[in-house]
């Protein structure tokens, strides 16, 4: 079995905010990248025991989450996508996941949820609200390819969960703020969504383990990760109001076939007035 490992740096157990953890020049960037690198390398080793033969590790945080150092050896990595969605993954996969991934934007009891950014308020398509999971295994289930495993935070499994039944899950973390942040700004909206309850990093890393391993053993016998789709497909995008630009903006564009030609597809921005 091939599989495709998406990750994310926001929700590997012990990465606590925004301000201090996610990126260069902030004090525990390095130690986050650790923490995500540790818990990608918890997973590999479950699917290898469950029966993978070959895995792809795609670095999709944004100015980079995994330590290619410390990377499991018999892995390979990604970083780049070329042409946009499906970020490189292809029909000659077999199954894809997911560790370290936060929830969409605005979710309750997400930890440090967002969509691309925290400008986000809302991404759609055909009226379902989704994240960066989602626009992921959208373009996975038109390849035929499956959702099979996914570690994050609790608001995000049940995302996972919600949109792609059946799919194996691994919790490391639970936000404890109730409400979505809405009518923030997006540096009100960063500092709001960082509250969160922490699995011990390596206990978290047991579950993940333990958890690649159901999911690879599952998808040998078990059919689910196909998210069923209908064209024709409209994506909508809601901005939130950001200095100079006080409303908030909609973007609607359109694909009559594919799910992944509409989340290549940019539009126009115009004012939301509600």
């Amino acid at each position: 079995m091939k599989i495709y490992i998406m990750t994310d740096l926001e929700c590997a157990a012990g990465v606590l905010n925004f301000q201090e953890w996610t990126g260069p020049g902030k004090p525990y960037y390095d130690l986050a990248r650790k923490f995500l690198t540790l818990e990608v390398n918890a997973a590999v080793d479950g699917f290898f025991e469950g029966g993978a033969t070959e895995i792809l590790v795609a670095d999709g945080h944004g100015p980079g989450g995994v330590n290619i150092e410390l990377l499991d050896p018999r892995v390979d990595y990604l970083r780049g996508w070329g042409a946009g969605y499906p970020l490189c993954l292809d029909t000659s996969f077999d199954a894809v996941a997911w560790v370290g991934q936060h929830a969409k934007a605005g979710t309750e009891y997400g930890h440090l949820a967002h969509t691309q950014g925290t400008g986000y308020l809302d991404l759609s398509v055909n009226g379902v609200s989704i994240g960066e999971f989602g626009q992921v295994a959208m373009c996975a289930s038109e390849l035929g390819v499956r959702s099979i495993f996914g570690s994050g935070d609790a608001a995000f499994t049940a995302e996972a969960q919600a949109l792609a039944p059946g799919i194996e899950t691994a919790a490391v973390k639970w936000g404890v703020k109730p409400g979505t942040g809405d009518d923030l700004t997006r540096e009100e909206y960063a500092r709001f969504t960082a509250s969160a309850r922490h699995m011990h990093p390596i206990r978290a890393r047991r579950v993940i383990r333990e958890g690649a391993l159901r999911a690879v053993r599952r998808a040998g016998t078990e059919d689910f990760g196909i998210i069923p789709l209908k064209p024709p497909f409209e994506k909508v995008t809601i901005m939130r109001p950001e200095e100079g630009r006080p409303y908030k903006t909609i973007s609607r564009v359109s694909h009559p076939t594919s799910v992944i030609g509409v989340m290549n597809a940019h539009g126009k921005a115009e004012p939301l007035f509600e």
